[in-house]
């Protein structure tokens, strides 16, 4: 065993197969964020985002909230500074305007507020199925527009969000990046039309990976073992599995190669699993089943 010398510095140890982008943006602050943020819907997704906002230095007296239900987090936030429900009248200072309500509502809420955004706000939609035409309609006023699509990891900061702009400089692509990203990776797409095929892959996905993890307790316990084993053998091969793609350079199929011995008994299970009626059909039936409600959702 070595040991560092006097006035040595120890560097990190890191595997070989480690994949540098999986490492968090250490620089990524909101410490210096000079502008007022007013976020329409504080629920899950909307309250990731603001908790993902404070999490990185924004000063709470920065942040507007708008959110009618009695949420107790948000009460101990506005002791922090967090402005709630001050009026609609005071989205008019607002810089950024962040959607976070279910889109089923959002022609009454936006309806009543729009009015009194300001023209030079940037718009933020994180609605499902709601497109950049639609805020348009509604956020007549107000040029710049960014139509995201989060998922559920974004509730530990690990999300993945796909974002389309309309009229935005690189300026406010660049706020859009910088407050999305605090809920995990954002990815970019120019044609809004992919929208609704990221919605049914990542938007819907964890929903996938959740059912697998199911299956396979169910399946566990079908062959003999105690039920509440099971269960926790599929959440932390799951759980472990996940973490090794995000942090391995190999793709997924070199990840599955490097499990599978031949004639052993992944092998055996890998054949039932990736015959032609097996798992891949059945999830690209289901993805694109999924990216044609995504289409008849958004009219």
């Amino acid at each position: 065993m070595s040991s560092a010398g006097p006035g040595s510095e120890k560097k990190p140890e890191t595997s070989p197969g480690a994949n540098p982008a999986a490492a968090a943006d250490a620089k990524t602050s909101l410490r210096d964020f000079s502008g007022l943020i007013a976020l329409i819907g504080a629920g899950k997704m909307g309250g990731a985002l603001l908790q993902g906002w404070l999490r990185l230095g924004l000063d709470p007296r920065k942040v507007i909230v708008i959110e009618p239900q009695a949420l107790p987090y948000l009460s101990a936030l506005a002791q922090r500074g967090v402005r709630l429900n001050p009026g609609a009248a005071t989205l008019q200072q607002a810089d950024v305007i962040v959607v976070a309500i279910k889109p089923q509502g959002a022609d009454e809420v936006l309806g009543a507020l729009a009015g009194n955004v300001a023209p030079s706000a940037l718009i933020i939609s994180i609605m499902a199925g709601r497109t950049l035409r639609f805020l348009t309609n509604v956020f007549g006023r107000a040029g710049a527009m960014v139509r995201a699509m989060p998922n559920t990891p974004a509730a530990i900061g690990r999300g993945i969000t796909v974002a389309v702009a309309a009229q935005a400089d690189p300026r406010q692509r660049g706020i859009a990046q910088l407050l999305l990203g605090a809920t995990g990776a954002v990815e970019w797409v120019d044609d809004e039309n992919l929208m609704d095929a990221v919605t049914a892959l990542s938007g819907s996905g964890p929903a996938y990976v959740f059912l697998l993890a199911e299956a396979l307790a169910h399946a566990g316990a079908a062959v003999g073992l105690p039920g509440d084993l099971a269960e926790r053998l599929a959440r932390e091969t799951i759980a472990g599995s996940g973490e090794l793609l995000h942090q391995s350079r190999d793709d997924a199929a070199t990840l599955r190669q490097n499990v599978t011995s031949p004639g052993g008994t992944t092998a055996a299970a890998l054949a039932v699993l990736m015959r032609a009626d097996g798992l891949a059909r059945l999830i690209t039936e289901a993805i694109a089943v999924a990216t044609a409600r995504s289409r008849e959702l958004a009219g």
